[in-house]
């Protein structure tokens, strides 16, 4: 029996308020975690009615700071980012410094992993394989950078490597958020405000970019959405 996955499309949304939205459906979940244990009943995982979203978002321009990230590496003073317009914040993720906007595809998985796999490396690996099936439906070829994570081109290939998906999570009692932000039309100048994800001399891409058109947004969605569905045996209802 295939485990449902509740979808949103939040559309064109600021961070922050998406963000608390996040929280908000993590500390439901882990309270009803906290409940079941206490009770004292011996249950499954499967019989603790938790709830797993798959968010589908596309924000306003902000960078985003990891927990463990470096300030160094947002390379725009507070005066020059306010007048372009770009928010800012330090936030609970993995990672470091990362830019979603207009033209990216930003998934926030609020997945009850004990439902699935208790595993980080598998859940981080199965998020990657998404977008790397969906990256092959367009004739490109997604890869991981040993190391890194997220999804890239050419991480093999001194001097060309691109990275198109960054991915950054936080996890507590199993349940997941934050996620991917997967580079389709977007704009890659406030890339160069940043030292994306603090890896120095790499490029960061965007599909527009390698196929050298504008891709319809709603079909890469569409797309995410059928592969999000394959890779970790779901429904997404909604």
């Amino acid at each position: 029996m295939q485990k449902e996955v509740q979808f949103e499309d939040l559309g064109f949304r600021p961070y922050k308020a998406i963000w608390d939205y996040q929280e908000t459906l993590l500390k439901k979940n882990t309270d009803i975690k906290l409940a079941s244990r206490l009770s004292g009943i011996d249950t499954t995982p499967d019989q603790v009615p938790t709830i797993s979203h798959l968010l589908f978002v596309e924000h306003t321009p902000v960078y985003t700071l990891g927990k463990s990230g470096d300030e160094k590496n947002v390379l725009i003073s507070e005066a020059e980012r306010e007048k372009r317009g770009i928010d800012y914040f330090h936030i609970n993720r993995g990672g470091d410094i990362t830019f979603h906007g207009p033209g990216q595809l930003v998934g926030y998985p609020i997945m009850d992993l004990e439902k699935f796999k208790p595993d980080l490396g598998w859940y981080l690996r199965s998020l990657e394989d998404v977008i790397i099936l969906t990256m092959a439906e367009y004739g490109l070829k997604g890869e991981r950078s040993p190391g890194e994570t997220g999804v890239w081109l050419d991480p093999f290939v001194k001097g060309k490597e691109r990275k198109i998906c960054a991915m950054g999570i936080k996890c507590s009692r199993w349940i997941t958020m934050h996620g991917f932000a997967f580079n389709v039309n977007t704009d890659l100048d406030y890339f160069g405000f940043i030292v994306p994800c603090g890896i120095e001399n790499k490029q960061v891409t965007t599909m527009q970019k390698e196929l050298g058109r504008e891709i319809p947004f709603e079909e890469v969605k569409q797309k995410v959405k059928n592969n999000f569905e394959k890779v970790f045996s779901c429904q997404l209802t909604g």
